[in-house]
């Protein structure tokens, strides 16, 4: 969850997020400090990075949190779309990002607090970098990975409308059971849909995320209506139009992603992150409780990308990818013990999961995001 879409981070959250992020990644062709990579330090109210003129192709970011503040850091193109990210990034911690990145001028951005529009340092990418040498083998995940994400985006907006008539109809009932299953492909996706920067913060904010003056629409703003208000007025109506016409706008653009196995690792890893700081904690879905089914849907997502760069990842790296098929096996049979119907997307409501099976999933969701940070630097060795 980054800056678009901020949230109040409690510090058990933390504590899963440092575990679940941590793992150091390979060097990277990029020039930079001794082992190659671009120096980060990232403070409360500075973002200073040790070069402004870059190799481009595989890149790595040495990241330090010197400030007081949960940050983020990203490399965005110049009208905001995301390269890669690294969310959650606490106080006196290290992370370390791996990614591809053309020729061309980007801004490196650190958002202390995770929101606003960061601090940010202009920087230049210089040279044909190793990116332009992908192999067979990895444009073929990019461009299965592509279609995958297509794919979500159909999908979703039929799901989408059913939830959305019924709340234009005032049938709170029936909103109720489609309100889940239309979040599924988006949840799926998610890291690419953040990639536009403007999309997510007009479908998917909580209340406790919005900026000051931002109005509050999307799929969680219906959630509240339904749950805790148990109303429908004409304002909801407008905004279930408008939920449908961001999603349309998201449908339309998704093809125009910036796409490369780098994206694909870091994306699943974001996926975990995603349910370690929202879903475990509850957070996420507040008032419906729904919170496994976003859960399952990050996983699948995450796993979807990652068995696309398992042909390459495997030969790079064959004890990562021994690793990652135990982590992911062992999450899909924890959270299938909370399935109520195993064909279907039907979950036990996260009200009902006791503190001790909540803390089993933060261990699951830890086990799996270690290995998971490394997805990206294993791909381009």
């Amino acid at each position: 969850m980054h800056s678009v879409r901020p949230f109040v981070v409690s510090a058990a959250a933390v504590a899963v997020l440092a575990a679940a992020v941590t793992g150091c990644t390979q060097k990277a062709d990029s020039e930079g400090n001794e082992d190659g990579a671009v120096e980060v330090i990232a403070k409360d109210d500075s973002c200073e990075v040790s070069e402004t003129e870059i190799k481009a192709g595989h890149v790595e970011l040495a990241i330090e949190n010197k400030g007081s503040k949960v940050t983020e850091v990203y490399i965005l193109f110049p009208d905001d779309r995301i390269v890669t990210e690294r969310e959650n990034i606490g106080p006196g911690t290290k992370q370390r990002l791996t990614a591809e990145v053309k020729p061309g001028s980007y801004e490196i951005a650190c958002k202390p607090g995770m929101k606003g529009d960061g601090i940010r340092q202009k920087v230049t990418f210089t040279g044909q970098g190793a990116a332009d040498k992908r192999s067979p083998e990895l444009d073929k995940a990019v461009a299965a990975y592509r279609a995958y994400v297509q794919q979500q985006a159909d999908e979703t907006l039929p799901k989408v409308k059913v939830f959305t008539d019924a709340v234009k109809a005032g049938d709170i009932e029936t909103a109720k059971k489609a309100y889940a299953g239309s979040r599924i492909g988006w949840e799926r996706t998610e890291p690419v849909a953040e990639s536009f920067g403007d999309i997510d913060p007009k479908v998917d904010i909580r209340e406790d995320g919005l900026e000051q003056g931002q109005k509050w629409t999307g799929w969680h703003r219906l959630e509240k209506a339904l749950w805790q208000d148990n109303k429908i007025g004409d304002e909801e109506k407008a905004l279930a139009d408008q939920l449908v016409a961001d999603l349309t706008d998201w449908q339309k653009r998704v093809g125009t992603a910036e796409i490369t196995p780098t994206s694909m690792g870091n994306g699943a890893k974001e996926l975990l992150d995603e349910v370690a700081s929202g879903k475990v904690t509850g957070e996420e879905e507040r008032y419906s409780h729904t919170d496994l089914v976003d859960f399952k849907a990050n996983v699948e997502g995450a796993q979807k990308a990652y068995e696309l760069l398992r042909p390459v990842a495997s030969k790079n790296d064959p004890k990562l990818a021994e690793e990652l098929d135990k982590q992911f096996a062992a999450m899909s049979t924890l959270l299938d013990k909370y399935r109520e119907d195993k064909n279907s997307y039907a979950f036990t409501s996260y009200d009902q999961v006791t503190e001790p099976q909540r803390k089993e999933l933060s261990d699951a969701v830890s086990a799996l995001g270690e290995p998971l940070s490394k997805l990206a630097a294993a791909v381009v060795k």
